[in-house]
């Protein structure tokens, strides 16, 4: 059991893991930083002391844990803070039912730059529960997940200026906080070898999977233009009603992943989604991710294209319009084409998820409604690189969002509102034990918001490039 399959229900890619073993059968730190007078040094300082009280080898890590007892073992080697809960996990487990339990926390702040200053600390748990009905003696090929999350505390995503949130982390199941809802609860019935079939209340951050750059902010990198392309966001809601096919046509599951969907494009985690339902408000994503073998390495290549039916809101206004109209301009559907892949360039041990690597998207849309017309990133990650900490991920990477800027066009002048957005960020996870996980964490971006909102251009000021530190600390429960 991964790392990445603790905190997310079973996604396509996961599904195809499971269907191999189907074949036998089937024929085959939580403390808020309340002083803001803290300088951008001292914060450095700070973070730098704190990981490098952690940055100790730690006991020796068994490279595979035991695949009868997962969860045993003493404190510092098992998988999970909770263990094994007496034998009955492992009997679980083994029995095809699994609780994975996660919290985690982050400690941001503006330190330099953007619309504001200041730190605040936020989190997030989830609670995913997978069945294998197989494993359970019922029927080959099933799988039914339930993921439970909810967040709490306060993030800085409003005070940089720019498009793409900082803490990713704090953006589920809902932006804010004190949210606690269900944004998964499907269920996957293989029919075949090579086909199965999906249906329920999709989590869809599961798309656009990537070895180095991917996820909920829980993980690897902090920002979202780093865990999925940010073309999809105005298509795919994160959590929405949905049902499609995976469709694994190559002998080894993981060797070609088809996935074909229709979403809701109204979907929201804080309820069930029926009476949204609608031809006029779905969405259409068909998906596909190979995996390669260049060079000898292992790395992947992922394309996909979504169409949504959705009438929005056109980031092209007239005050003509709005009065004759009573209301704003809307746009009928919306495109999205992405693009990602990630190859390892150092890789000692084939298939063990331990090298070096480098990544990148790309990202297209038709600009309006959707304001990311373009969107370009390039990184490097890797995961146990440094001998004797196996389990120790960093990322460094470079993003720029070609913006389809909002205008208003009044009687006299045409305002435009921001500007094309880039960014950098850089993290290292310390593996304190294989259950708690330390990154400290910085990103400097010159956000889309080029000025602050004011109805006279005098009292607008600029905002300029903000510089973001920030410390993360995930428990496995």
């Amino acid at each position: 059991m991964t790392q990445k399959s603790k905190n997310k229900g079973i996604t396509p890619a996961i599904r195809a893991q499971h269907a191999a073993d189907q074949r036998t059968v089937m024929g085959m730190l939580s403390k808020y930083l309340a002083d803001r007078s803290v300088t951008w040094r001292q914060a450095l300082v700070w973070l730098f002391t704190m990981t490098m009280c952690f940055f100790l080898p730690t006991r020796a890590l068994a490279e595979d844990q035991a695949r009868v007892n997962p969860y045993s073992g003493d404190l510092w080697k098992r998988s999970t803070l909770t263990g094994d809960w007496g034998g009955l996990r492992n009997d679980l487990s083994n029995k095809g039912v699994t609780f994975d339990l996660s919290v985690t926390q982050i400690l941001q702040g503006v330190v330099g730059g953007g619309k504001e200053a200041g730190w605040e600390y936020g989190g997030r748990g989830n609670l995913t529960l997978n069945m294998d009905t197989q494993k359970m003696g019922l029927w080959p090929g099933g799988f039914f997940t339930v993921e439970v999350e909810g967040n709490f505390g306060n993030d800085v995503n409003s005070q940089t200026g720019a498009l793409m949130p900082v803490d990713t982390n704090q953006l589920f199941p809902m932006p804010g906080n004190n949210h606690l809802n269900i944004p998964a609860v499907n269920y996957t019935q293989f029919l075949s070898e090579y086909f199965g079939v999906l249906v329920g209340k999709l989590d869809t951050t599961s798309g656009d999977m990537n070895e180095f750059a991917h996820g909920k902010g829980d993980i690897q990198f902090f920002n979202t233009a780093f865990s999925i392309n940010p073309v999809a966001l105005l298509p795919a809601p994160s959590s929405t009603l949905g049902a499609g096919v995976i469709i694994l046509p190559t002998k080894d599951p993981k060797g070609v992943i088809i996935t074909l969907v229709a979403i809701d494009t109204n979907g929201q985690a804080d309820r069930a989604g029926f009476d949204t339902l609608s031809l006029h408000n779905t969405t259409y994503n068909a998906e596909g991710r190979v995996k390669t073998n260049f060079f000898g390495l292992t790395g992947h290549q992922l394309a996909g294209y979504m169409y949504s039916t959705k009438d929005f809101t056109s980031l092209d206004q007239r005050m003509r319009f709005v009065i004759d109209n009573g209301g704003f301009e809307k746009k009928s559907d919306t495109w999205a084409f992405y693009y990602n892949f990630d190859q390892y360039i150092y890789e000692p041990k084939k298939g063990s998820g331990q090298g070096i690597g480098i990544f990148g998207r790309f990202g297209a849309s038709d600009g309006n409604p959707n304001p990311v017309h373009y969107f370009y990133s390039v990184g490097i990650g890797g995961k146990g690189v440094i001998p004797g900490r196996p389990l120790d991920q960093f990322g460094l990477g470079w993003y720029y969002i070609d913006i389809k800027n909002p205008t208003f066009t009044g009687p006299f002048t045409t305002r435009v509102f921001l500007r094309n957005e880039q960014g950098v960020e850089a993290y290292y996870s310390v593996a304190l034990t294989p259950w708690a996980h330390l990154t400290p964490n910085i990103q400097v971006i010159r956000g889309a918001q080029e000025h602050t909102v004011a109805a006279l251009p005098a009292n607008r000021t600029n905002i300029d490039t903000a510089t973001i530190l920030g410390l993360r600390l995930q428990l496995l429960l």
